[in-house]
């Protein structure tokens, strides 16, 4: 039984990844960078802060992005979630059958994060227990936002369990001295997914979110 349970946000609990990289892959290909794939993608960005992958594709480029280009494509992001985003299939269901408490510990900026999870309409599993890289010195996969959600909620590190799609996550939490469960629903390839989480240090990994509670039961 762990005191606190964890939980990514981005493609864990909501499908914004799969919005976010219908925006990014348009606009990388724009670029020139035409040669991109999803998985080139995920592997740039995906539990990484935003700047971190816009980093890379600057480093491929050469030079750097176009004037107002990260403004434009948050502005199409944005709009897109306020169309479509919402939780993954079983996400409510799952987290209330897990016994302790509870938080989210994210990469994206706290304002953001927070609207995410309204838009979502998760808010109200997590209250004020949102906590964001925004707020560390750190971002993934560095430990930093795990030590300072296990800080905040107050509670031991080796008592908490942490709900990752990412490697940059898994590493995070490992480094944080918390076990890890793998989550695989938002992957675009699940099971190359699911061999890097384990690789990374993720104790087990679940396809689906009706699958997380008897993963977390067993652990």
């Amino acid at each position: 039984m762990f005191d606190l349970i964890i939980y990514d946000c981005d493609g864990t609990l909501i499908d914004s990844e799969r919005l976010v990289a219908r925006v990014c892959m348009s606009a990388i290909h724009g670029l020139g960078l035409t040669h991109w794939t999803l998985d080139r993608y995920y592997s740039a960005f995906v539990g990484m802060p935003g700047h971190v992958g816009w980093g890379t594709v600057r480093d491929e480029l050469g030079h750097d992005l176009p004037v107002h280009f990260n403004n434009t494509v948050n502005e199409q992001i944005s709009r897109l979630f306020e169309q479509e985003l919402d939780a993954l299939p079983g996400v409510r269901q799952a987290v209330l059958s897990i016994a302790g408490n509870r938080a989210v510990a994210s990469s994206t900026p706290k304002a953001e994060l927070t609207q995410n999870i309204r838009r979502a309409k998760l808010h109200d599993l997590f209250g004020d227990h949102i906590f964001s890289a925004s707020q560390v010195r750190r971002a993934k996969p560095a430990p930093d936002v795990f030590l300072f959600t296990a800080s905040q909620m107050g509670h031991d590190t080796k008592h908490c369990l942490v709900v990752e799609d990412s490697v940059p996550g898994v590493v995070a939490a490992r480094r944080a001295g918390m076990a890890v469960v793998g989550y695989t629903g938002s992957a675009h390839d699940p099971l190359m997914m699911q061999n890097r989480l384990l690789e990374a240090g993720a104790v087990a990994v679940a396809g689906h979110m009706d699958d997380l509670p008897a993963i977390v039961r067993s652990i």
